[in-house]
């Protein structure tokens, strides 16, 4: 396919031999994108964009253009993404408000119709992102995390590696790795048992985790108390991960929503 005749392409933008992009598409200068990259009709990438290896970038996506903040003055910023990933029909993806800071995708991730990821935003590799989604400025997603459909998260929030939220929640503070939360605000409900499984963890594993798990959400314990409890008990590296993910919280953890019979 190569590059539409209808496209309007820089000079001072550097694309890769075997980039494809569609019609009426505008690339910005200094713009950077790697081979193998698929880039769809109507499109705007935005200077200050570097889009990496084997991309699919559907039509009428816009990145890079300046992020949603009343205080941006034009700084240059950048937006980063990774190899692999397939961005779907009018995804808004912003560049970060901070000097010289970068939004970050990673790699692999699939970030479905019509979802927007602000400023100064770090999604991990492997994310999934479903549609309608709205992710405010810097919040963080770790890797391999599934974020339903119609989800707001709060600015700021980082979501845990493997979480998975549920459609139409309202995310206001962080959530741990490997759980799963829904509800507007979001609380946490169980162990994402299966993401577990498809993301290879024996029952061994997850029977490890399902025991940290209610050790931090179902013994009564403060969350003090808690991460005492397992830094003192439980001995493996995605326990530690989820010890420190609590400590380094700004915006407090999502609390569990407690059954009747609980």
């Amino acid at each position: 396919m190569g590059i539409s005749n209808l496209a309007e392409v820089s000079p001072r933008a550097e694309l890769a031999p075997d980039v494809e992009v569609g019609p009426y598409t505008v690339i910005e200068d200094g713009v950077v994108i790697g081979r193998g990259t698929r880039i769809g009709a109507n499109c705007y990438i935005a200077r200050g964009t570097i889009i990496g290896e084997y991309n699919q970038i559907y039509h009428h996506v816009v990145i890079g253009t300046p992020p949603q903040h009343m205080a941006y003055k034009g700084e240059e910023t950048f937006v980063r993404i990774g190899n692999r990933n397939i961005i779907r029909e009018f995804v808004s993806i912003h560049r970060a408000y901070e000097p010289g800071n970068a939004t970050v995708i990673g790699d692999e991730c699939y970030i479905m119709a019509s979802s927007h990821i602000g400023h100064d935003c770090k999604i991990g590799n492997g994310v999934i992102i479903t549609s309608f989604v709205g992710i405010s400025g810097h919040v963080e997603i770790e890797d391999r995390a599934v974020i339903g459909g119609h989800v707001g998260i709060h600015q700021f929030v980082r979501i845990g590696t493997l979480a998975m939220i549920s459609g139409a929640s309202g995310v206001g503070q962080d959530v741990p790795p490997y759980v799963m939360a829904a509800g507007r605000p979001a609380k946490v409900y169980s162990l994402n048992i299966v993401g577990l499984k498809r993301a290879g963890y024996d029952d061994n594993k997850r029977l490890m985790l399902k025991r940290l798990f209610d050790t931090f959400y179902r013994k009564g314990l403060t969350f003090r108390e808690a991460l005492e409890y397992i830094e003192a008990n439980f001995d493996f590296p995605e326990a530690k991960h989820f010890v420190e993910f609590v400590k380094n919280s700004k915006r407090g953890i999502c609390g569990f929503a407690r059954k009747k019979e609980d």
